[in-house]
Formats: C-alpha cells, sequence, structure tokens
C-alpha cells in the first residue's frame, strides 16, 4: 500500500514527508524533486516568504545510488526562515512562548476554528500548521509519485486558466498531444497559463490587487495521459477515482471547488450532447472521439486522458484586514496580518499536479500490485494488452 505522512511547521526546523510503499529499482534523485520544489516557489504575485526560502529537498533514507529500494523514504525540506524564529519556535522548555503571540484571528483562515478544537490561546500553534508552507512537504512526496507514473508512460501536466476575472481560452479538446503542449506552452508564463495575452492580463490584475491590499484566486486544470481504463472502482463510494482525486485536490489550502471533465457545464448540457460516444478499431481497441467524462466513467478511470479543475479562493491573509474579535479580551479588532502573497494559484497548480500523482499512483499500485518497478512494468504491459484485445 502507497502512502505517506507530512510534518512540520512553517516556521519550525524543516517540513518532512515518510512515503512508504515506493516500489523498488525507480530512479530517484533529489535534483528532480527540486525542479518541482522551484515550480511551487515560483510564479507572479508570490510574497516575502519565498526570497527567503529556497526549497531544497535532502532524501535520507530509501534511496541508494539513484534508486530507490522499496524500504520507507524520508524527505527533509529545511526552513531557512527557521533562524529568525527558533526561539520562539524552539520545541524545548525555553522556547519564548510570550513573543509575536497571536490573539487575532483572520477571517478565512482556519485560525479560530482550530483554536476551538485544540483549545490553543495562541493562534500561532493553529496558523503554524494550517500555514500553505506544509505544500512543500507534499509536493516533494507527490513527485515521487510523478516519477514512478512517467516511467509507466503515464504524463501530467498543470496549468492556469484564470486569475481573478481574466480567463484564458478557450483550449481545445484535451488530448495527449494537446496537454504537452498546453503545458510547454505555460513553462515560459509567469503565472503558467498558456494563453500570451491572458497571461499578461492576469500579471496587471495582480499588479492591481497588491497596490489595493487585496488578494486574488483562481482556476487551474491538471491533465494527465497514458492512464489505463480501470483504475479505481464503482464497488464501493471510497474507491471511486474521482471522489478521491476531488478529495485530494480539495484537501490543499484554499481549493474549494473541484470538476472533472464537463463539470458543472454539465448540468446544463442535454444527455445526447453530453455524454462521450464508444466506437472500436481492431488494434486500437474501445475508444471514444470526445471526452465531457474527462477520463472517469463510474468511478473509474476509461482510458482517455483525465481533466480536471480546481479552483482556488484568494488567499485571505490581506495588507487591508477585515474586522475580527480578540480571543483574549473579545475586543473587535483589525485581523492581524502575516506576511502574505498577492496569488497563489500557479503555485497551488503545482501542488495540484502533485495530489493527483500520489493518487493516480495509489490507484495504480492497488490495480496492478508488484514491490519492483520492471514488475510493475510487464503488469501494466500485460493488462493493457488485454484490454486492447478483450
Amino acid at each position: 500500500m502507497l502512502r505517506y505522512l507530512t510534518a512540520g511547521e512553517s516556521h519550525g526546523p524543516s517540513l518532512t514527508a515518510l512515503l512508504d510503499g515506493v516500489p523498488a529499482g525507480m530512479p530517484l534523485t533529489a535534483a528532480y524533486i527540486d525542479r518541482q520544489l522551484a515550480r511551487r516557489q515560483g510564479g507572479y504575485g508570490r510574497g516575502g516568504r519565498m526570497q527567503i526560502e529556497q526549497d531544497r529537498v535532502q532524501i535520507t533514507s530509501g534511496v541508494r545510488g539513484g534508486l530507490t529500494m522499496g524500504n520507507p523514504i524520508t524527505l527533509t525540506v529545511v526552513n531557512k526562515d527557521w533562524a529568525n524564529w527558533q526561539q520562539i519556535m524552539d520545541s524545548g522548555t525555553e522556547a519564548a512562548l510570550d513573543e509575536r503571540v497571536l490573539t487575532r484571528p483572520r477571517p478565512g483562515h482556519a485560525d479560530l476554528t482550530g483554536a476551538f478544537k485544540y483549545r490553543h490561546r495562541d493562534i500561532r500553534n493553529v496558523l503554524e500548521r494550517s500555514s500553505a508552507r506544509e505544500t512543500a512537504a507534499r509536493v516533494a512526496a507527490g513527485t515521487v509519485a510523478r516519477r514512478l507514473l512517467e516511467e509507466l508512460g503515464i504524463g501530467i501536466a498543470g496549468y492556469v486558466v484564470q486569475i481573478g476575472a481574466v480567463k484564458a481560452g478557450p483550449f481545445a479538446g484535451i488530448g495527449e498531444t494537446d496537454a504537452g503542449e498546453l503545458a510547454k506552452a505555460a513553462e515560459g508564463s509567469a503565472v503558467y497559463c498558456p494563453d500570451p495575452a491572458a497571461s499578461e492580463a492576469m500579471q496587471a490584475e495582480i499588479d492591481r490587487a497588491k497596490a489595493e491590499g487585496d488578494s486574488l484566486g483562481g482556476i487551474f486544470v491538471i491533465a494527465v495521459w497514458g492512464l489505463p481504463p480501470g483504475l479505481g472502482s464503482y464497488a464501493q463510494r471510497d474507491r471511486t477515482l474521482d471522489g478521491r482525486l476531488a478529495g485530494a485536490l480539495m484537501s490543499i489550502q484554499a481549493i474549494k471547488g473541484v470538476e472533472v471533465g464537463a463539470g458543472f457545464a454539465a448540468a446544463s448540457t442535454r444527455g445526447s450532447a453530453l455524454h462521450d460516444e464508444i466506437f472500436y478499431e481492431s488494434g486500437r481497441g474501445f475508444y471514444r472521439v470526445t471526452n465531457n467524462a474527462g477520463g472517469i466513467e463510474g468511478g473509474m478511470s476509461n482510458g482517455e486522458p483525465l481533466l480536471l479543475r480546481a479552483a482556488m479562493k484568494p488567499i485571505p491573509t490581506l495588507y487591508k484586514p477585515l474586522a475580527s474579535v480578540d480571543l483574549i479580551d473579545k475586543k473587535p479588532f483589525a485581523a492581524s496580518v502575516e506576511r502574505s502573497d498577492t496569488c497563489a494559484v500557479p503555485a497551488a497548480c503545482v501542488v495540484g499536479e502533485a495530489v493527483t500523482a500520489w493518487t493516480l499512483a495509489e490507484a495504480l499500485l492497488e490495480k496492478l500490485g508488484g514491490d519492483n518497478l520492471d514488475e510493475i512494468r510487464l503488469r501494466l504491459e500485460q493488462y493493457r494488452e488485454s484490454v486492447r484485445s478483450f
């Protein structure tokens, strides 16, 4: 079984991910993971924290000579900002708990509810873990899954299609070539958008929001191609692939909505125009010429490209803070301001790729089994052939 946990606080010494169930014999280097960590730190609209950190992963177990061993893998990302917070965030009894105390919950954050749940009078205990800084560990873990998918001929790409009121596209149907080309075009964009005109307009929108002390949300797309049919299951509600993918994306901080394929537009489309007709060709097998289902039918991958969209709300930490009430004296205040981004949609897109990759790797290993990459690759080839000749 493939699984992972992350640990660490935003201003603690480091962030850590512990991975179990990664098959042996898979090529993996720190440099490969670092490329995705750098993408997460990028994107127009990021705040001051990204000027401090330069995320690099340390692989401290589970990999030898550039190959996974089948043992648990430990990934660590050091927080450079720890040097500025050591006295306050120290785990020992000498920690300066009376410094930088936060008692003013910020609307839209985990602050107030987290304080209720864990009975914290200092909200710092909440925000240190609920911070999106944690996603650096998730990107590190998800990149390991991404490596597995790539080794098995499965590609994944993400790109931004909306920031604030600025929308890109619309783009043509998402096939293997389409997704790869769109992702390549997005690489040259400061907001990871494949539409050059929209990319410039998005940056201008971010500049306006920043000047006004405000923040922006948006929408990103995750596309995956090369998936075999049959990942996930209709047999139990917690095994459906779309349910698991939606849960993975919704677990990212500030994500408030997920669509698969046509998504909400399906509600206003007649069935005769929505559902993807099925065709057959000798040597190719069953296929579809449209992909409104987004690659998933009945809770399972159907062999067509997977297409997901996720909506991110504006970051709730604002430089023109909203009204709140102090936890201790109950007096109204303007909510406290922490260092923040104006827009983190491009970064969230990278996190979305990571959690999608992990969820698909889980489903793939559940279907195929195997403890070594070569063994899994052989089983996948055999399964693909059985589907083509069904």
